[in-house]
């Protein structure tokens, strides 16, 4: 591989829950010795970026900020260039990041809510989408793992929306090709240069793919045993981070 740039997707990857992952720490230390870009690339929609980058720094994990790229940002940028108002179903952590109004609001942003994903709020929101406002999603995993195991994320519940509302979601974060893009040119490099190092099968790797970067799967996080055949093109399956210079 002809390799410039890394891009790492964080939890499942780099830790899961309060821990690393074997090889983390070394790995990002070893990229940066030899040159190379590195991008760290979420859709956590439960920290705030001073969150994420105070954890990966307790964890030894060195992180610059503007390495960081996270759905929740991409998702303030397109509101603040369009002017949209959001009725913001999204975690508590990163709710003061939305200017809301509730009575101008102009279009529906979805994300990890936990929770405050309910009956009530869901009607909300689609009633807002059957009045004609546009809806956004903070990334499109379809389920996380966390320290109580598998969980739904996001995905599904902004499907939902889209199904019953009849509309079509925009997509901040992964699997967004868009987002890939803004990451890729944050880097000066062109896609075939960068390598996307994921666990999620369709977010991190296949999303990656589709935006003309190389991939890497890595048999750790929420990956599941025969993922790898769900591609639509092949890929490289690690068994962790620590096996990435396997493939450089």
């Amino acid at each position: 591989m002809s390799i410039h740039a890394l891009l790492f997707d964080l939890s499942g990857v780099l830790y899961e829950g309060d821990a690393c992952l074997p090889g983390a720490v070394d790995t990002i230390a070893r990229a940066r010795e030899q040159g190379l870009t590195l991008r760290f690339v979420t859709n956590t929609a439960t920290k705030s970026r001073e969150q994420i980058l105070a954890k990966l720094g307790a964890l030894g994990i060195e992180v610059k900020p503007d390495e960081l790229f996270t759905a929740p940002d991409a998702a303030v940028a397109y509101l603040a260039q369009r002017q949209q108002i959001p009725y913001a179903l999204v975690h508590p952590a990163i709710a003061p990041l939305f200017r809301t109004d509730a009575a101008n609001y102009n279009c529906v942003v979805l994300g990890d809510a936990r929770d405050g994903l309910n009956y009530a709020t869901m009607n909300t929101a689609f009633r807002l989408l059957m009045d004609g406002c546009p809806l956004l999603g903070i990334g499109d995993n379809r389920y996380f793992r966390d320290t109580e195991g598998l969980s739904l994320d996001a995905g599904p519940f902004i499907h939902a929306l889209a199904y019953a509302a009849d509309v079509e979601p925009v997509i901040m974060g992964k699997p967004s090709a868009l987002f890939f893009a803004q990451v890729v040119a944050s880097t000066g490099l062109t896609p075939e240069q960068c390598l996307m190092i994921g666990d999620d099968v369709f977010g991190d790797v296949e999303g990656a793919l589709n935006a003309g970067a190389q991939a890497a799967l890595v048999q750790t996080g929420k990956y599941r045993l025969g993922d790898e055949h769900k591609l639509s093109r092949p890929a490289p399956l690690i068994a962790g981070v620590a096996d990435l210079w396997s493939l450089l």
